[in-house]
Parts: structure tokens; C-alpha cells; sequence
């Protein structure tokens, strides 16, 4: 079963239950949306994070602690990501229209160029 995008988007867990998933204070998730890494739902000032956002939290927790990445790192990587993902959306909507051929060699142009070292 494929999971759709909107319900990664779709806020589900309070900010104890995230804290403790990834093993953090909730004080340094309020932190990091007041940094702006994160903006979790709001339901009567209750703030409810989505799949997605534990995701983006994990990235955050990971380049700080294990990586040593400071805030304005943490921005532009975030980002970077984001424009990476929004990126790679136009080009699965820039596939469909090809003829099959084209899109076969489009695909493996692609590959190459994301392919992970």
C-alpha cells in the first residue's frame, strides 16, 4: 500500500509523543520552530506534528548533534532540500508527457545525474 502524500502531511502526534520518538526535550522542538525548521499544526494552541515533520525533526536532530551543523547551516541545507524535492516533482510531471523512448533516456540521464556517489 502506497502512502500518500497528503497523509504524511496530515498532523497526528502532540509534542510529547514526538519528544519522545526522537528522544529530545520538547523545549528544543519549540526551539526549532521558533528557528523556523519546523511549523507543526496548531488545533487550540495544541501543536500537532505530521509525518513529514518528524522527518524534517529527524534531518534537524541528526545535522546538529551528530554532525555539528550550526542553525544557518540547518536553513540552507533544509532549503536545499526542499527545492531538491520540489525539483524532482517536475520531473516525474515532465515524464509522463514523454513518448517512451524519450522518457527511457531521459530517465537514465536523469539517474546518472542524482545517482549517489
Amino acid at each position: 500500500m502506497k502512502i500518500r502524500n497528503d497523509d504524511t502531511k496530515r498532523p497526528l502526534y502532540m509534542i510529547s509523543v514526538v519528544s519522545k520518538i526522537l528522544e529530545v526535550h520538547p523545549q528544543t522542538l519549540r526551539m526549532y520552530e521558533k528557528e523556523g525548521f519546523i511549523c507543526p499544526h496548531r488545533i487550540n494552541r495544541q501543536r500537532l506534528y505530521s509525518d513529514q515533520d518528524l522527518e524534517t525533526l529527524n534531518l534537524v536532530i541528526k545535522l546538529t548533534k551528530e554532525l555539528g551543523v550550526n542553525k544557518a547551516g540547518v536553513d540552507i541545507i533544509l532549503r536545499m532540500r526542499n527545492r531538491l524535492l520540489e525539483l524532482q516533482n517536475e520531473i516525474n510531471n515532465i515524464m509522463k508527457y514523454l513518448d517512451e523512448d524519450i522518457r527511457i533516456d531521459f530517465q537514465e540521464r536523469i539517474e546518472k545525474i542524482f545517482k549517489e556517489p
